[in-house]
């Protein structure tokens, strides 16, 4: 979806606009609380990796940990993503840690999974997906954003009721180091039988990246603050920083503009991994990209868990 999130949605509390907003959820809350028969696969165990915040929780990065995770304990593992045309750049990503089954219909792909011999399938998205049911459900929350003013859209930056945790089984709290305590609390105060993990982004090819040298950065992701956070705790000299909707899909003109801004700038020019693949060959030259992933803290739980319910 591409989008810029208006400001309001990350309030603490809902404001003015988000109140008269609030009747057009309705219809949301309508289909979310709506009964369909589920397909429970037997043949292959399924985890989801999804969100309840719209976008910039860091869904594609979980999945690709836990695939990295599963690998070593010997699970022949394979990503499986909903196909849409503008999220080529996260079909990319995922081709590139692993073997992916992309199709319209996620059955489909589950149906190609199995019939490859593999025995998980990690779902990148698709919590909301009423059709099928997972053996495991994650869900991830950036540790910044959290839930915004707490409403769905188009009042706040929910997908669905937050009352849909209560049907999952782990939640992964992404950031950069900050405190967490008081979200923990929140969750644990309701969902007592949720699991929670916390992971740190870093930055895998951070010796490419010269720290006396000075960047323009830009990137067109649901959450724009986590890399220019991560950049900052990494120390990189960003002299201005270029937003664009999630899944952006750059013109020749559009980076033509950010060269010439860069040597105004006298800087280079950095973005993120998916946005790098978003750009064709051409454009590449000359811009650079943090390869960014994400570190869990309490690995050792996380592995036991996944040990116990697979």
């Amino acid at each position: 979806m591409k989008i810029y999130k208006p400001a309001f949605w990350d309030y603490k509390k809902p404001n003015i606009l988000a109140y008269l907003l609030k009747p057009f959820t309705f219809p949301i809350l309508l289909i979310d609380s709506l009964k369909k028969k589920k397909i429970k696969v037997k043949s292959i165990k399924t985890i989801c990796v999804g969100n309840i915040y719209l976008g910039g929780t860091g869904k594609t990065p979980t999945s690709i940990m836990l695939n990295e995770l599963l690998k070593k304990l010997n699970y022949k593992t394979c990503f499986i993503k909903k196909f849409y045309t503008n999220q080529k750049d996260e079909q990319l990503l995922l081709k590139k840690h692993g073997t992916l089954f992309c199709e319209k219909e996620r059955i489909t792909a589950i149906k190609k999974a199995i019939k490859n011999r593999r025995n998980v399938a990690i779902f990148d998205d698709g919590l909301q997906d009423k059709s099928l049911d997972y053996d495991l459900k994650f869900v991830c929350f950036n540790i910044q954003k959290w839930v915004g003013n707490g409403l769905i859209v188009p009042a706040g930056p929910l997908r669905q009721s937050l009352d849909n945790l209560k049907n999952c089984h782990c939640i992964f709290l992404n950031g950069n180091g900050e405190n967490t305590n008081s979200i923990k609390k929140i969750i644990k105060k309701k969902y007592k039988n949720i699991e929670i993990f916390e992971s740190e982004y870093i930055i895998e090819n951070i010796s490419k990246i010269k720290k006396n040298q000075k960047y323009l950065v830009f990137s067109g992701i649901g959450n724009p603050t986590i890399f220019d956070d991560t950049l900052k705790k990494n120390k990189i000299k960003v002299t201005k920083s270029i937003n664009f909707p999630d899944h952006h899909s750059y013109s020749n003109d559009e980076i033509s503009k950010l060269k010439k801004e860069a040597v105004k700038l006298q800087s280079k020019i950095l973005t993120t991994e998916k946005d790098f693949l978003r750009l064709n060959l051409k454009n590449r030259k000359n811009i650079y990209f943090a390869k960014a992933k994400l570190s869990v803290k309490n690995k050792q739980e996380l592995i036991k868990f996944l040990k116990i319910n697979l």
